[in-house]
């Protein structure tokens, strides 16, 4: 599937209180975890309560939830890093959605939205093997830069950087 789901209708919102729940049940589905950090670790209501207020109160980062008919599937946010590059970070969090091309959408429009703001310099890091999320951002534009390694992260010590290179 392509970026264009102009027979989906993708929104994104920004995050609110309510939306807590979700990553709640996201941070503690280990399917999801193995795509993604693969900390397996339990994540206490305590660590949740704390990275999920950091995201909702940061002023410098972006954080929406990701819509399909009135239904929240996924998050994606555009963290500011170094020399005005930012980092994004996306997961579809409900399995339905998942290899149906929302996520491939949820970035598109994200990166619609924020260079209507002047951010052009965007990248990401993916698990090498997570070649359905490799092949969207592919779509989206994004291209492999570098693989960077993590040799003392038991978790991800290996990760493959993709950079914007093109708004396809």
């Amino acid at each position: 599937m392509g970026c264009d789901k102009s027979m989906i209708k993708i929104k994104l919102r920004k995050l609110k209180k309510s939306d807590k729940e979700y990553f709640a049940r996201w941070w503690r589905d280990n399917d999801l975890i193995a795509l993604t950090s693969g900390v397996f670790k339990p994540i206490s209501d305590g660590e949740l309560k704390k990275y999920f207020l950091v995201m909702l109160k940061s002023k410098k980062d972006l954080h929406f939830m990701i819509i399909v008919r009135k239904r929240v599937i996924g998050h994606i946010s555009l963290m500011k890093r170094k020399n005005n590059w930012f980092e994004t970070q996306i997961i579809i969090g409900e399995r339905l959605y998942w290899g149906k091309g929302y996520g491939t959408g949820a970035i598109k429009l994200l990166i619609k939205k924020v260079k209507k703001l002047g951010i052009f310099k965007i990248y990401l890091e993916v698990r090498p093997d997570n070649i359905r999320a490799i092949k969207a951002y592919q779509k989206c534009g994004f291209e492999g830069t570098s693989v960077k390694e993590h040799p003392k992260n038991k978790y991800l010590p290996k990760v493959l950087k993709m950079q914007l290179i093109s708004s396809k």
